[in-house]
């Protein structure tokens, strides 16, 4: 469930459609089946690095005792509700439902950035 003042759209799973009024249950009609529940709204970044995603890991990442990780999909994916997902030697496509700015921010501070599309 996520809360609706951060972006998420309420959704009737059973009318398979976005609820509208002040409350789910008003509109749906269907015994408070989507009380409380909600689409989040994830931001999407496709990012493509100036170096190979490994030669960046392995200068980052030197000491995976010290950062806790070792890879950069391990960072990434350790902030909660955001996915790394590589697709090229340097291109990854990052989800995030509400830390983009921050990843985006750690990223821009510790990485050499050529391309940054939000999608």
């Amino acid at each position: 469930m996520t809360n609706p003042s951060a972006g998420g759209k309420r959704f009737c799973i059973a009318a398979g459609r976005r609820a509208t009024g002040r409350t789910t249950a008003d509109r749906c009609n269907t015994s408070g089946c989507c009380r409380n529940l909600f689409v989040p709204n994830y931001e999407t970044l496709v990012i493509t690095f100036a170096e190979p995603i490994r030669t960046l890991e392995r200068h980052i990442f030197d000491d995976s005792q010290a950062w806790g990780v070792a890879t950069l999909k391990e960072w990434v994916d350790s902030y909660e509700s955001t996915r790394f997902t590589q697709i090229g030697d340097r291109t990854a496509v990052i989800t995030s439902e509400y830390n983009m700015r921050s990843v985006r921010e750690w990223l821009e501070k510790h990485t050499e950035i050529k391309t940054l599309k939000t999608a």
